[in-house]
């Protein structure tokens, strides 16, 4: 029976898909009786697809005539999807070339509310294996990659942590952690040992645009057993923030004298 489901909840979601491809197809508006036409389904099932996509935003109707078309929330997807491409393009040959010279798997992370999300990964020979963690999720108080770039974008931090922590005894203490972040904007690189995985330590940089808002993070993982300090020091975070200046200024950062 739950399999019967899985199927069937597959099936809407291919036919919510069709839908809205079958509307951008269209420069004009168009009704339900042509949609159903199209894509073969009868005309209340593709009612219900339609209100429930348009209550997401994804599309938009007008009542006065009874037609459907994209809504902004769709186009809104479409320019984040192009931009994170057009982002991945940039910046994957500065990972490949870091993940040569220091044989770690490097990442490039972004910030998706207050998660750290995984965009790309170059893989290395080592013994972490960093290509599962693309599309991956996680708290961005657990780790470097997402304090680094907290700690150029925290205005409302204190609150916000305040009212998490209410509910979840996890969420760090927000004082101690707003501390953190101001060393760590000061030394423009965060490190951790332990957020991405047992034993792996992440060095963290990040990545500015045109106007100085921070677009991503550039992330090494390595085990911890072979990030010795003087290795981190002398090699790495060097090495890391070269590389982060170097996409800044790609993405049209200029950095002010002091």
């Amino acid at each position: 029976m739950d399999r019967d489901k899985g199927a069937y909840s597959a099936q809407v979601v291919v036919k919510a898909i069709d839908l809205l491809e079958a509307l951008a197809s269209n420069e004009r508006a168009t009704t339900v009786p042509q949609l159903a036409k199209v894509l073969k389904m009868h005309r209340k099932k593709v009612l219900a697809l339609l209100d429930t996509l348009e209550e997401k935003g994804l599309v938009d109707r007008d009542e006065q005539l009874g037609t459907y078309s994209l809504g902004l929330h769709s186009f809104s997807m479409a320019q984040r999807i192009l931009k994170n491409a057009n982002m991945i393009r940039i910046v994957h040959p500065v990972m490949e070339s870091l993940a040569r010279k220091h044989e770690a798997a490097v990442c490039f992370t972004v910030l998706d509310r207050d998660e750290v999300f995984f965009l790309d990964v170059v893989d290395s020979f080592q013994q972490v294996k960093a290509t599962e963690m693309v599309g991956r999720r996680f708290p961005f108080f657990t780790n470097a990659a997402g304090k680094v770039i907290k700690s150029l974008s925290s205005l409302d931090l204190l609150e916000r942590i305040n009212g998490r922590r209410r509910k979840n005894p996890a969420v760090p203490n927000p004082e101690l952690l707003q501390q953190e972040l101001d060393e760590i904007r000061k030394k423009g690189v965060a490190i951790d040992v332990g957020g991405f995985g047992e034993g792996v330590c992440a060095v963290a940089v990040a990545i500015r645009d045109y106007g100085g808002k921070v677009v991503g993070a550039l992330t090494m993982l390595v085990p911890a057993i072979r990030m010795v300090h003087e290795r981190l020091e002398q090699e790495v975070i060097p090495s890391m923030l070269e590389g982060a200046e170097l996409l800044s200024m790609k993405f049209g950062y200029v950095k002010m004298p002091a």
